[in-house]
């Protein structure tokens, strides 16, 4: 490492220290929704060859992301790995991605780490070898001590929500509920007792790295009220001082919920 980075890297850490001292833990948010982007984009801008070592090199920034977030108390975090869009591309490219995915919840549900893990997206869509390395990560992290971990896999928010109102009309039949009788009734939720993500929080704040600024159909009815921060960052680049940064402004913003 030269001298400038060093000195580079030494600002970096004082700048961090200040952020941790001035960031307010009673305005931080509980439930952190991150689509972590950019992993292809770094990996041309570094020159690499294979793009797929851009989403090797972001699957080990995921272990460090969860560190940061056990440190600021966030107790909920959401991951946008793989959208349904996704599972359209070509097989030589989908399925390296789906090894370095199942990697990932083999290395987060491991026995050293702590975290509950909860996979969300349309499973029946995956490969069978995939949606079972996900369940199998559930089973074996349920009832760990650490923050619960959404891993949006074959994810899509309209398919959510198209699930979610299948789900409601058939347990209606079930019950012997006429139509005239669900349309007098059903609200809100109704529909949202039966998203992927039924029972949890929606999330206080979404993080998207890479520069782009939409969310790509990524908890399209839990993210009404949600706060954004858009960063320019690739997430293989994402750092702590990126992390602490986009907790400041997310603390220092007044949420309006609903208006």
């Amino acid at each position: 490492m030269g001298a400038r980075e060093q000195v580079r890297e030494a600002l970096t850490a004082v700048y961090e220290r200040r952020l941790v001292r001035r960031l307010d833990r009673s305005a931080a948010p509980r439930h952190v929704g991150v689509i972590v982007d950019g992993n292809r984009r770094w990996a041309r801008a570094t020159g690499l060859d294979d793009v797929n070592d851009g989403h090797r090199r972001g699957a080990d920034k995921i272990v460090d992301f969860l560190g940061w977030c056990d440190e600021t108390g966030v107790e909920l975090v959401t991951l946008f790995l793989l959208s349904t869009d996704n599972l359209a591309r070509p097989e030589p490219e989908l399925t390296p991605l789906l090894r370095i995915i199942e990697g990932v919840a083999c290395d987060l549900s491991g026995p050293d780490r702590r975290w509950q893990l909860n996979a969300v997206g349309a499973l029946g869509l995956l490969p069978a070898e995939t949606a079972a390395v996900l369940k199998q990560a559930e089973e074996d992290t349920r009832g760990r001590s650490g923050a619960f971990v959404n891993l949006a896999v074959g994810y899509g928010g309209r398919r959510e929500i198209a699930d979610a109102v299948r789900s409601l009309l058939a347990e209606h039949v079930e019950r012997g509920t006429t139509l005239p009788e669900l349309v007098e009734t059903l609200d809100v939720e109704h529909i949202a007792g039966h998203l992927y993500t039924r029972g949890q929080p929606d999330p206080d704040l979404v993080i998207r790295t890479s520069g782009e600024q939409r969310l790509s159909g990524f908890l399209l009815w839990q993210t009404a009220h949600s706060e954004f921060y858009f960063t320019d960052v690739y997430w293989p680049e994402f750092r702590r001082v990126d992390f602490l940064r986009a907790l400041r402004d997310y603390a220092a913003r007044q949420r309006r919920f609903g208006g």
